[in-house]
């Protein structure tokens, strides 16, 4: 008898390997010059609000309010002084005179008298004080002792800052020049100026034709 022949075993085929997970490719470095991204419009609109001013405290107990009046030699000055004196006196309030020691330029730093510098300017202001003084006396106002203040810096910019500083300062003081070029570089810088509509405190503007009998009378 013929042996059956054996049927081939089935080859098994091989087990499929599983592939390795791919790797994340790496994340590119923003390169360095790149231009930083634009804030959310909610952030850019909350840096732009401006900054809330102190409330003035002018009526509270123990507070008077003060007409502030920036000296100097200039004879619009005195018309200022006469306004603000007598309102002051008027409305049981107070005066306060502000000398402002304006730096002559940076060489001071290094020719090392600054020191010098400013000791010459605290004695301008004294003397200034002592004129005021007597055009005080002169004017009626024995009786009104000013609050006298000295600051270093930008006259403009120390007027604003003492403002700021002194919740009791309720009005400031100008006197107008009678220059037909213009009333003066403070009274344009501050009242007729960028800065006018944001100020601190209102304004008072002296007319630089009227004497010292109609101011008296105005105020």
């Amino acid at each position: 008898m013929a042996t059956p022949k054996k049927k081939p075993a089935k080859k098994t085929p091989p087990a499929k390997q599983k592939s390795a997970p791919r790797k994340a490719a790496p994340k590119k470095a923003a390169p360095k010059n790149a231009a930083p991204k634009k804030p959310a419009p909610a952030a850019k609109a909350a840096s732009s609000t401006p900054r809330a001013r102190k409330k003035r405290e002018i009526y509270l107990e123990g507070h008077k309010r003060k007409f502030l009046v920036a000296v100097d030699e200039t004879p619009e000055c005195d018309r200022a002084l006469a306004f603000a004196a007598s309102r002051a006196k008027r409305t049981k309030g107070q005066l306060a005179l502000l000398y402002v020691i304006e730096p002559e330029g940076e060489a001071l730093h290094w020719l090392g008298v600054e020191d010098m510098a400013r000791e010459e300017g605290l004695s301008k202001a004294k003397a200034v004080f002592r004129l005021f003084g007597r055009k005080l006396k002169a004017l009626g106002f024995e009786a009104l002792v000013p609050e006298e203040i000295v600051r270093e810096g930008s006259k403009a910019e120390e007027i604003t800052k003492a403002i700021e500083e002194d919740q009791d300062i309720g009005v400031l003081v100008l006197g107008a020049s009678r220059d037909p070029s213009g009333p003066g570089p403070l009274v344009t810088h501050l009242a007729g100026g960028k800065l006018a509509g944001s100020f601190p405190v209102p304004i008072t503007v002296v007319p630089g034709h009227l004497t010292t009998e109609e101011i008296l009378a105005l105020a």
